[in-house]
């Protein structure tokens, strides 16, 4: 088995949204979700490793090593449940990536989720000064429920590669309503999309009153960003690659 899925707790849950935001174009998915499990102290429920992660392990403050793993962790807000995909890492190859995608969509469908959402950048040759975040997804009604984006992306990205793709490919397998939202960042490898982050996160709070309070993204990105950029530059310099593939075609 190329996935080890290790449940830590089962909580009960209704009809739940999965939101994925892993390492990408300007680490935007994964800035915005780091933020969304930390603003909401939602609770790790589910941990996945596996051998098809880039091979590696990180030295983390205590001096330690951290094995790479991407989690699931739950929260509920107000009546509505929600799980969230988070981690530093994605599957190294494509086979693993629809291998990893599948057994995420299992796992939405055992908690009979209802809704899936990813997120990403779309890598520009300058730094936008207030970047717009375009959508896609699977279903046109459900698209155009999401506020503050650009459903006019033909023509503007090439195929949404990696995780944030192809989850959205195994959702409409499976006939779940999916979507990606993508923000504008800088296409440099280094270049940390934090206002691109933040537009996703302004979507995501109008989407589904996540009660996130984003005047505190200034203070927190900080230290999200000196972790993201020690992490990126290690599995980079082990792979002799960049984490995330561009999305452009």
């Amino acid at each position: 088995m190329k996935f080890q899925v290790t449940h830590i707790t089962q909580p009960k849950m209704t009809n739940p949204v999965l939101i994925e935001g892993l390492p990408g174009i300007g680490n935007v998915g994964k800035i915005a979700m780091d933020f969304i499990v930390e603003n909401t102290k939602a609770k790790k429920i589910i941990e996945i490793s596996s051998h098809y992660f880039p091979h590696s392990v990180f030295v983390n403050e205590d001096h330690l090593i951290d094995v790479p793993v991407l989690s699931i962790y739950h929260k509920k807000v107000g009546k509505d449940d929600f799980l969230f995909l988070a981690g530093d890492v994605q599957p190294i190859d494509e086979s693993s990536c629809y291998e990893f995608c599948e057994a995420v969509a299992d796992i939405v469908q055992n908690y009979k989720g209802k809704e899936i959402v990813t997120l990403g950048g779309i890598g520009l040759q300058k730094i936008p000064k207030k970047p717009k975040v375009y959508i896609t997804g699977t279903d046109k009604s459900f698209i155009k429920s999401f506020p503050h984006t650009d459903n006019k992306i033909y023509g503007v990205v090439g195929p949404i590669i990696g995780v944030t793709g192809v989850l959205l490919g195994e959702a409409r397998r499976r006939n779940i309503p999916a979507a990606a939202l993508l923000a504008q960042t800088f296409a440099h490898p280094a270049y940390l999309g934090i206002k691109g982050a933040k537009e996703v996160l302004h979507v995501l709070n109008t989407r589904y009153h996540l009660k996130l309070d984003l005047s505190k993204l200034t203070d927190e990105i900080e230290e999200i960003e000196k972790e993201i950029l020690t992490k990126t530059k290690s599995i980079t310099e082990v792979s002799g690659q960049p984490t995330e593939p561009n999305y452009f075609g």
